[in-house]
This record gives C-alpha cells, structure tokens and sequence, in this order.
C-alpha cells in the first residue's frame, strides 16, 4: 500500500509547484488570524494531512487515466484493435480518445497505402522485366539466327535485321516512356505553360499524323475552332497526349475516321479525340490507364506500344488541373476528352 501511495505522490511532482505555493498562502494567512499556537500547528499539520491525501488521490485518479491510455495505445502497437470505435477511454478523456481514433485511421490508411505502393512496385518490376526481355530475346534470336549462317541467306536476312530494327526501336521507346513515367511521379518533369493557337498546334499535329492514317486507309479529320482560339498549356507534353491519343485512335480503328475537335465553353475548351474504332470493354474503361494494363493483350501486342502511354497522358493531363475523360461503346467507337483553361 505504501509503495502504491509513494507511486501515486510521485505522479503529482507535476502539481507541486501549484500545490506548494497554495499552502504557503494559506498558512502565511493563519499567522495572521490565528493567534494560539498549538491551534495554529495543528491546523497546519491538518492542512498538510490533508494536502496529501488530496495529492495521494489526484495522483491515483491520473495514473488510472495514463494506464488506460497506455493499454490503448499498447493496443494499437499490437493490433488489437481492428476499427476505431473500439477504442474507448473515460468521459474526461473524450478529446483524447478522438484524437487517437484519428491516429489510429491514418495509421491504418498510412500502412495500406505502403502495402499498395509495395504491390505496385512489385507488380511494375514484373512488368518491366517481361516488357524488356520480350524485344531483348527476340533481338538475340535474330541476331544469333543470322551468325548461324542466315546472314548469308538474301531471302531472309534484311526481313531479320527488319525484324531486329524495329525491335530495338520498340525497346527505345518502352525506356523512353519509362523515363518520362519515373520523372511525372518523382515530380522531376518540369512543365512550362503558357497561351497557344490550338488551331495552328492542331493543324501540325493532325499533318505529322496523317500518313499513318492513310497507310491504314482511316480518315483523320480535324475540325478547326474558332479563329484565334489560344488555350493555356505545356506544348511540348500535351503533344505527347495528343499523339498517343491519336496513335491509339487510329491503331484500334479499322475503317472509317479519327476526329479531332474542340468545343469552346466560357472558361475552357474541351479537346476530343473521337474514333469509330473496337470501341473498350466497360469493365475495362477504369483501368485502361494503369501502367502495362492492356484491355487485349494479343492484340495490343499486334499492334505494338509500351504499355505506358495512356498512364503517362493521365499523368500530364492531371499536371494540367483537368481530368481525362472516356466514352467507348464496343463496336461503335471511342472518346477521349479534357479541358484546358482559355
């Protein structure tokens, strides 16, 4: 009991001060008003009897109070808990007890979130190994086929190196885009912004374009907006969106168009990109722009790409205060747009 007492005294220290300083006063006021001595020492030695049973109890009441909050908190190291509102502590402890709650679900929120980055490092590592060893290998067996006597062969030496070519092009592109994808996330990529003529940009674009529309026998149209028209952007970027939207539009896209257009609104103008192409599964729609994610992977591999164009496009549009948006009906066609500031 002693020791509980002692333990109790000694959780009071803080109090001391306080406690010390009221019964100097009040002690220094009975010199005054009593005047028989063995009263006076007595009522002092009451005073201080009572000084620190009041002490002994204060003391009692904040260590039951810092047990309990260490039996949360203790709790929560060891996940007992598994939601917050099971943490629970006494009426005068209410503010405290909402504050660990919160604590408690960033804590949570913090640890998946570091459990997800895990799985998408993990995921995106994968991924790489298999984009990069899939032109690596193919390379290798060209080359190799051709030291073994192939190269000799005019019926199929230029189609290997053809083949080799554009293989090591498709590797210089995949390390490109991963390049790009590794400075946007590490906030590396420094954009520079300011007023264009869309029509006169577009006009570029859609002329650089338009072979690779032809080749495949696709209308590439677009529809010039008003004269003047100047919207606010990073040039060089938002070429890299209008060209992977427009590749992509035209790769999925087997007869008919490509439409570029913008619809002017008072604030802003809505860049489209519109094909009449296979048109996106709409369990697909929300994870087209994930890193790698391919909605027909024989086919995306068919036609070629990295993988990383459309997360990349998100990336920079976001960069740009605005939000990419999807329209697609199979069969039918689809729709990329998103605002840029006038």
């Amino acid at each position: 009991m002693w020791n509980e007492v002692k333990t109790n005294l000694s959780s009071t220290k803080v109090y001391l001060k306080e406690f010390l300083f009221f019964v100097t006063i009040l002690i220094f006021l009975l010199f005054f008003i009593v005047e028989n001595k063995i009263i006076l020492i007595t009522v002092i030695a009451l005073i201080l009897l009572f000084g620190l049973i009041f002490l002994n109890f204060i003391g009692y009441k904040r260590n039951r109070e810092l047990k309990a909050i260490e039996s949360v908190i203790l709790g929560i190291r060891n996940n007992t808990f598994n939601q917050a509102e099971e943490i629970k502590l006494k009426e005068n402890l209410r503010s405290l007890q909402e504050e660990i709650k919160q604590m408690f679900e960033k804590e949570r929120n913090d640890i998946e979130y570091l459990k997800r980055l895990e799985r998408m490092r993990t995921e995106f590592l994968a991924n790489v190994s298999h984009e990069l060893r899939t032109p690596i290998f193919a390379i290798q067996g060209y080359i190799e086929t051709l030291l073994n006597g192939a190269i000799d062969d005019e019926k199929v030496n230029k189609n290997f190196l053809d083949k080799a070519n554009q293989h090591t092009i498709n590797l210089s592109n995949l390390l490109n885009d991963l390049i790009d994808i590794s400075m946007i996330e590490s906030g590396e990529m420094r954009m520079s912004y300011r007023y264009f003529n869309i029509n006169d940009y577009f006009g570029q674009i859609t002329h650089e374009m338009m072979p690779i529309a032809q080749e495949k026998g696709i209308e590439l149209i677009y529809h010039p907006a008003k004269e003047g028209l100047q919207l606010f952007g990073d040039k060089n970027r938002l070429k890299q969106v209008f060209i992977n939207l427009i590749t992509n539009a035209i790769k999925y896209t087997e007869k008919g168009k490509v439409e570029v257009l913008i619809e002017e609104e008072p604030k802003y103008g809505k860049i489209i990109i519109r094909d009449t192409g296979i048109g996106i599964p709409p369990e697909d729609i929300n994870r087209i722009f994930e890193r790698f994610y391919r909605v027909d992977k024989a086919r995306s591999r068919a036609v070629g790409g990295t993988g990383l164009g459309l997360a990349i496009v998100k990336h920079i549009i976001e960069a740009h205060n605005s939000k990419i948006e999807v329209k697609s009906e199979l069969g039918v066609g689809s729709e990329f747009s998103f605002m840029l500031k006038k």
